[in-house]
């Protein structure tokens, strides 16, 4: 099996309608999530192919009420994973 290395750098995460507190929280659960989701679900192909996404609109989506920080990272996470694949 080969294997790739991969440098991911999130120079700016801008997100709307969330509490200021959260902001750290909801970082390290995005970095977390996309860590999982590289490491079981694979890196993109066309990122094997060498290059560089500069922007990443991960577009809406909506929070279940009641979801904290970490879902939430997650949740974005799962959505930018899902634009990286498209």
């Amino acid at each position: 099996m080969n294997s790739a290395n991969l440098e991911l750098h999130i120079d700016e995460l801008v997100l709307h309608g969330f509490a200021p507190a959260d902001r750290y929280r909801i970082a390290e659960a995005v970095r977390a999530e996309l860590t999982r989701l590289l490491t079981e679900q694979g890196i993109p192909p066309s990122w094997l192919q060498g290059g560089e996404v500069a922007r990443l609109d991960g577009g809406r989506f909506d929070v279940a009420p009641g979801l904290k920080a970490d879902g939430i990272g997650a949740q974005i996470a799962q959505t930018l994973y899902g634009g990286l694949n498209r």
